[in-house]
């Protein structure tokens, strides 16, 4: 098959190859997906550079963990009548050596999700990571029907499906940008109140807006963001957390003390098997349903891999993804 891959750490330009690789056979419980598009996520970028000293876990790894395509080849205690299935995949790349940069991937048929035909391969390919993080931020503590929620970074990967996912369940939401140039993109996602966090009165217009306070916070800069997230707290405010600049944030910790505020930390890699697959299903649905909007950029040929990683690491709001030749 062919596929791209790296053997060490460092530059894209430096270290991935496209080139051809054996195609894996599906154990029992697996499936094969033939794949037609691979998202590349920060994830996968921070892996192949070694993000905080991490180092590779197999001495070769073809990247990516998000995917669609189809279903073709199943291993034992599969049923056979999936062969064929139009897919979605998350977590291809995820305690495995082998993504989805490659025609073929094989992944836990729990991971292979049918696919509506309503809903495009392209975004298929990128609901996993960025979708199923969302999820758990939104309804890991419960309904959110009639609860207010702050979305710090309505505009990123995360973010985006977080506002969509929890008005899609009944939620009033508050999406924030890092500067006000950013406000008219944000007020057309959606969401009921668009804020900037270079406003100084940012806070007291959420409190405002709120009632007194939010009752959860999807939070992408917990170490920049701390501080204001304790001023739109209220009694029993969740703050969901799934990255930080800094890796020891200071909290203010009597503030938020006083406010009985929760903060719980998303590794999406290390969700519970039940968690990712509740948040596959509704993601799924919600698509179908037309309540999910994500941006995808032009797809890029696989050979141009090296490419895409430079697009995520500078920070592109579209999602990058990847065609896989036929």
């Amino acid at each position: 098959m062919i596929a791209a891959w790296y053997d060490s750490q460092g530059p894209a330009h430096d270290v991935l190859e496209v080139g051809t690789l054996p195609t894996p056979e599906p154990g029992p419980g697996e499936v094969r997906v033939r794949l037609e598009f691979s998202s590349v996520n920060p994830g996968d970028t921070k892996k192949r550079r070694g993000w905080l000293g991490s180092s590779m876990s197999y001495p070769r790894v073809v990247p990516h963990s998000d995917g669609a395509g189809f279903v073709d080849a199943v291993g034992s205690g599969v049923e056979h009548s999936r062969v064929g299935e139009r897919v979605w995949v998350f977590g291809a790349q995820s305690y495995r050596a082998f993504g989805t940069a490659a025609q073929f991937t094989v992944v836990p048929e729990w991971q292979a999700i049918a696919l509506p035909d309503s809903v495009a391969a392209e975004v298929g390919a990128c609901l996993g990571i960025p979708g199923i993080t969302a999820h758990r931020a939104v309804f890991g503590d419960g309904d959110v029907v009639g609860k207010t929620i702050a979305v710090q970074g309505v505009l990123g990967g995360v973010g985006s499906l977080a506002a969509q996912l929890a008005r899609w369940r009944g939620a009033t939401v508050i999406g924030t940008v890092r500067t006000a140039a950013d406000l008219e993109q944000a007020r057309t996602s959606g969401i009921d109140l668009a804020i900037a966090l270079d406003d100084p009165n940012a806070a007291a217009q959420v409190r405002e807006f709120a009632g007194g306070g939010v009752d959860r916070i999807v939070e992408v800069a917990f170490s920049d963001n701390v501080e204001f997230d304790a001023s739109i707290a209220e009694n029993n405010t969740i703050i969901a957390a799934y990255g930080t600049r800094d890796g020891h944030p200071r909290i203010p910790f009597w503030p938020m003390l006083f406010d009985n505020v929760t903060i719980r930390l998303l590794g999406s890699d290390d969700f519970s098997t039940e968690a990712k697959s509740q948040a596959a299903t509704d993601l799924t649905v919600a698509a179908q349903s037309g309540a999910l909007t994500i941006p995808v950029g032009d797809s890029l040929p696989l050979e141009r891999i090296a490419d895409a990683h430079d697009r995520v690491d500078l920070g592109t709001r579209s999602r990058v993804v990847l065609q896989i030749p036929e």
